[in-house]
């Protein structure tokens, strides 16, 4: 298993954001290099498989800081269509939509028209659930990816943004899962 510690489309695509993201721009880029590992160690992924992954993956929690909120699904959605147009790419657009707008989701994702929502929706759950939820993955293999990018508090920032909007979203405390 061959980790990918550089990847210069991902750095390109979130280097704008690093003064938006403050702080949070390191540990967010590190769970982006998590989750598109894990997704090339779930699936045999095409190189287009592997550029759509790095491209959701780059906007799939973004719209937390452009848009302040952690109803954000929609925001980066929006980021990712307008990046996709931007590099004549918009045939992407479908797929890319649904694996951020389903990369929360509790279920699996059982469209076989796009394997990649399912593999991303894997992947994001990987990380986020450190390795609990491993969907085969060898715990070996995920604690290799969790040494190469260190966490820095990205579960902790998710946790305080998601407390702070508690407030805010009363009837709906969690808009991003999907069931």
């Amino acid at each position: 298993m061959e980790i990918l510690a550089d990847i210069p489309l991902l750095e390109k695509i979130l280097a704008p954001w690093q003064e938006t993201m403050g702080s949070n721009y390191q540990p967010y880029k590190n769970h982006v290099y998590r989750v598109v590992n894990f997704c090339l160690m779930l699936h045999q992924c095409t190189p287009d498989d592997r550029e759509k992954s790095i491209v959701a993956g780059c906007f799939h929690d973004l719209g937390i800081w452009t848009d302040k909120t952690v109803d954000y699904l929609a925001p980066s959605v929006k980021l990712a269509k307008k990046y996709l147009k931007e590099n004549s790419q918009e045939q992407w657009s479908n797929e890319i939509e649904l694996m951020i707008e389903r990369h929360h989701q509790i279920t699996k994702y059982r469209n076989s028209e796009y394997p990649l929502v399912e593999v991303f929706r894997k992947a994001d759950w990987v990380d986020v659930s450190k390795g609990i939820r491993s969907f085969g993955l060898s715990k070996h293999d995920i604690q290799k990816v969790l040494d190469t990018f260190p966490n820095l508090g990205f579960h902790q920032i998710l946790f305080n943004l998601a407390k702070a909007e508690l407030l805010t979203y009363r009837r709906n405390p969690l808009p991003m899962m999907k069931w």
